[in-house]
């Protein structure tokens, strides 16, 4: 049945499905996995990085991308969709401070961003983008946001989410964990909280990950792989702390 609605775009199947939207989803699955935690003045980026060539240069291969300068944008999916579609977000930006003379709000480009996906599924001779973002930035009054548009146009906005390859695995990790790591008692500490449930889908490698934190008032720092290698190699050392501390109480009761 799906053959003869799949051809076009702008054609709804009886049950009322336009199934190259369904399959831009599709390809949307099939990327890398990219992370966002929400916190109270920081905002995280964590995405899983492709290997490189051993020739090929490792910066020319960005999952992570500014699109002003309290803005950024993570994406799963196809990367030249990607591109054509930060370099609309970013004229966008320049626009709005030229015409307004002043930043656009996250909130703003995130409902640009999503008409533009979504004029791309109504409108015959063309394809939808196969991408879903997490949009992350500061709004003028200091207030963080982290926003997911999808290929259907659709947004929404979250405290943590995760898009890409194994997304409903980091989506349960981050329910779990996120009252805990950042609502909980103790200081809240999202670059963390992403790397951990990036390391769920992820092999336990800084030379896989890559990071980027936005703090309020500051420009977007892109860490290092000195610094993502020690951030792993600390979660890996918790997670051992806390395997023998399980193994100790459970041989504790048996021996009770």
């Amino acid at each position: 049945m799906s053959s003869r609605y799949d051809r076009a775009i702008t054609v709804f199947s009886p049950d009322g499905h336009l199934f190259q939207v369904e399959y831009a989803l599709e390809a949307v699955r099939k990327g890398t996995t990219a992370v966002g935690v929400r916190g109270t003045d920081t905002i995280v980026l964590a995405v899983e990085k492709k290997s490189t060539a051993k020739l090929q240069e490792g910066r020319s291969v960005r999952k992570i991308c500014k699109l002003d300068s309290h803005i950024c944008l993570a994406f799963a999916g196809l990367t030249a969709d990607a591109r054509v579609l930060i370099n609309k977000a970013r004229v966008e930006c320049q626009s709005y401070r030229l015409t307004v003379e002043d930043a656009p709000s996250v909130d703003y480009i995130t409902r640009h961003i999503a008409s533009v996906q979504q004029k791309y599924t109504q409108s015959g001779g063309v394809r939808p983008f196969g991408i879903a973002n997490l949009i992350i930035g500061f709004d003028t009054d200091g207030t963080p946001r982290l926003f997911q548009t999808v290929p259907s146009g659709t947004f929404s906005e979250w405290k943590a989410n995760a898009i890409g390859r194994n997304h409903k695995t980091v989506q349960e990790f981050l329910e779990k964990k996120y009252p805990e790591m950042m609502e909980g008692e103790g200081a809240p500490d999202a670059t963390k909280l992403a790397v951990r449930a990036l390391l769920e889908v992820v092999e336990s490698s800084h030379k896989n990950i890559e990071v980027a934190v936005l703090r309020r008032g500051k420009e977007l720092e892109l860490l290092e792989e000195s610094q993502v290698e020690e951030l792993v190699k600390n979660i890996e050392d918790e997670k051992k702390a806390q395997e023998e501390s399980k193994r100790a109480q459970v041989q504790g009761g048996s021996q009770q």
